[in-house]
């Protein structure tokens, strides 16, 4: 453009963190701000003068505010390309002034969404329309126009207009990234919400977002980049919302087994610890308190339990925290922590990492999807958390499970959903004995199973997260001594089962519910 005109600015933002001084330093630099709205009375109330939209438009607002900054003047200003005289002809033929820098932010859909009485008007109401619109043509534009969506990149624009009057190209391309990342983001938030209200459950594009809550050091080796991102809309029942009171950041394969671990936790009402190494459980003990519930978790497996995570779904008290204090542990995650158990677990033990977590949220946490990355792709599935009925399981065998076993049997099958398969867990009613993880084979899991168990296999019973493909299985169970199993059934060769165990006097229960857990 000709002669001395100002550059100009367009401000209108939801969050007004640092504009007005933003907008100062602009207006000293030589710029003209044009606003609307809350923004406008902000900037006008600390002294800085603005031009409205309808003065640049000739066009006043309508339809409560949904109609105003959707013009010629305003996109044109934008996207207009300065490096074509057949732009800026255009431009200066229906008298439309550059506008040189953006300074946009949206209207809170998200913050909208996540209020509990939250009603579909008030949600819709919240979708920006003019504000995706105009950040989208000024970062098109971004040769010519700065854009900004994040109030944190204010001070380095102004500094870089300060030092060369401009902002570099590298700065506008980086900026024009971030607004494209931030319109995405905010239109996965309304397709998920849209999808949700029709009760879709498979759509056509699948639309995810998520904020970065954490770079890490490393992936799951050393020579593998990694960071950790948290769902957009925060689930508060997660390792992203746990508050860290003590130790070393989280690497990756700390953050896995943490999630790992409180799956599990969220499936027991009594005093648990739960205890997890790699990905499976080696110890889980309930209890009626929580010291208790500890002793039997560590004693489950008081080798393998060295360097691993550990749960507790009650407060940790001074008694129980010096317990877990005499051994080397990776983290603890629990509700809470009493000021002596704190004191203990904190001495002389800096890298230990103490994580609260806020138990009353759990059932939230069970909602919604899981997703697993594959090369090229992605897998989808809900939960497992399908509510199990003890009342409605199948006793296949002549003899039947005695009320003690029933017990102990309903504990297994709680305690397996977690296990890599193949999977066979045994158990007492209160405290696993034996874990066989992630063989190829089942029977190779009963054995190692059965032998870590071996001194303590007097009333203990066996879950299997699978049927059983051969007798076997339960051949080498019943060898054992083992005189309860649960298993899910299902299988051609059921009957062979069934037969050995009755030629063992072992109860079978089926449960019609298979826990296959890769």
């Amino acid at each position: 453009m000709e002669g001395n005109i100002l550059k100009r600015a367009l401000i209108s933002v939801s969050d007004k963190n640092g504009v007005a001084e933003f907008a100062k330093e602009l207006v000293a630099l030589g710029y003209e701000i044009i606003s609307t709205g809350g923004t406008k009375v902000a900037l006008e109330n600390e002294g800085i003068l603005t031009i409205s939209i309808d003065e640049v438009t000739g066009f006043p607002e309508m339809m409560d505010g949904r109609v105003k900054t959707l013009h010629p003047k305003i996109h044109g200003g934008l996207l207009g390309r300065r490096d074509l005289a057949s732009h800026m002809d255009a431009m200066k033929e229906h008298d439309i002034h550059p506008i040189d820098m953006v300074v946009v932010n949206l209207y809170p859909f998200k913050e909208t969404i996540m209020k509990p009485e939250v009603t579909t008007e008030d949600a819709i109401e919240n979708i920006d329309i003019g504000g995706p619109s105009m950040l989208r043509s000024a970062a098109k534009n971004h040769a010519s126009v700065t854009v900004l969506v994040d109030p944190a990149d204010y001070a380095r624009v102004l500094s870089e207009i300060k030092e060369t009057g401009d902002t570099t190209f590298y700065t506008r391309q980086q900026l024009a990234a971030k607004v494209f990342r931030h319109t995405a983001a905010y239109d996965a938030l309304i397709a998920g919400y849209l999808t949700d209200l029709v009760g879709e459950k498979e759509p056509e594009k699948l639309t995810l977002t998520y904020d970065l809550k954490q770079e890490l050091r490393y992936g799951e080796n050393s020579h593998q980049d990694a960071a950790f991102y948290q769902s957009a809309i925060p689930v508060p029942y997660s390792i992203a919302a746990t508050k860290q009171l003590n130790g070393k950041e989280l690497s990756f394969n700390n953050i896995r087994d943490a999630d790992a671990a409180i799956r599990i936790a969220r499936d027991y009402t009594k005093p648990t610890v739960v205890a997890l190494k790699h990905m499976n459980p080696c110890g889980i003990g309930t209890a009626d308190t929580i010291e208790q519930a500890w002793d039997y978790a560590y004693e489950a497996d008081s080798t393998s339990i060295f360097g691993g995570i550990i749960v507790l779904n009650r407060e940790v008290d001074k008694r129980t925290a010096e317990k877990m204090h005499k051994i080397f542990l990776e983290i603890i995650i629990a509700p809470s922590y009493s000021k002596e158990a704190l004191e203990v677990l904190t001495t002389k033990k800096k890298n230990l990492r103490l994580l609260q977590l806020d138990f009353s949220k759990q059932s939230a946490s069970s909602e919604g999807f899981e997703y697993t990355g594959i090369v090229g792709g992605l897998l989808v599935q809900n939960q497992d958390v399908i509510e199990e009925n003890p009342e409605a399981w199948e006793v296949v065998t002549d003899r039947k499970p005695t009320d003690v076993e029933k017990k102990a049997l309903e504990f297994a099958w709680k305690s397996i959903k977690y296990v890599k398969s193949n999977a066979i867990l045994i158990t007492n009613d209160h405290q696993t004995l034996g874990v066989g993880a992630g063989q190829m084979n089942r029977v190779g899991s009963v054995k190692i199973a059965i032998e870590q168990a071996k001194d303590h296999l007097d009333g203990a019973v066996l879950a299997s997260d699978a049927y059983f493909p051969f007798a076997d299985n339960v051949e080498e169970i019943g060898k054992s001594g083992i005189k309860a199993i649960v298993q899910p059934g299902g299988s051609v060769r059921d009957q062979e089962s069934i037969d050995m165990a009755n030629k063992y006097g072992i109860t079978m229960v089926f449960t019609g519910v298979r826990h296959f857990r890769h």
